[in-house]
């Protein structure tokens, strides 16, 4: 029996060192390396001070600001510690409720709603923390944002396109407007 222990043990050992401090270690060490930023958390910084990760959407409901999807997290919207979607089905009056609530937000803001709104506008995303939007969920809001800013339209809607990322290879996904990015780059605008 004693010979069956201790290669059992110097294996577990060896094994333990290997999977459990030498590769983590190489794997650190090769992310902060060649892949930094997103090793990191892809955070984004403004004068020396964090404002945010652009892979997390933030809540962003001042009629001057562009809005991101809504966020289904508990307690609070955009927690990052409790991701999920809400599970609303079509049928559920939840949803309705949401949807509802979301329009009156938009219409309050001085949004026209007289055209259709962007699906991505008035429904929660699968994670709830989804930090981007289609870009005609980005130009259904430029003059809401324009005028809330005094801003010409024009204006906004380069900016909008400035920050519309396209298809990942040219084939992936769809295109995409980080809220966060686009948010800051209005206020740098204005201030800058």
């Amino acid at each position: 029996m004693k010979n069956l222990f201790r290669p059992l043990i110097v294996i577990f050992a060896v094994l333990t060192v290997i999977t459990g401090l030498a590769y983590p270690a190489v794997m650190t060490a090769i992310g902060q390396a060649a892949f930094h930023d997103q090793a990191n958390g892809s955070l984004i910084e403004r004068n020396g001070k964090l404002v945010g990760s652009q892979l997390i959407g933030q809540q962003f409901d001042a009629p001057q600001y562009f809005w991101g999807r809504l966020s289904a997290t508990t307690p609070m919207p955009y927690n990052a510690q409790n991701s999920g979607g809400s599970n609303l089905g079509p049928n559920n009056p939840a949803l309705l409720d949401e949807i509802k609530g979301r329009l009156d937000a938009l219409k309050a803001a001085g949004t026209d709603l007289s055209k259709p709104v962007p699906v991505d506008l008035v429904t929660s995303s699968g994670s709830g923390l989804d930090p981007e939007i289609s870009p005609a969920a980005a130009a259904y809001q430029v003059a809401r944002v324009a005028q809330a800013r005094h801003l010409a339209v024009s204006d906004v809607q380069a900016l909008v396109a400035r920050y519309t990322t396209g298809r990942q290879f040219g084939v992936l996904g769809e295109p995409r407007v980080n809220v966060l990015k686009l948010n800051l780059a209005l206020d740098e605008m204005q201030h800058g």
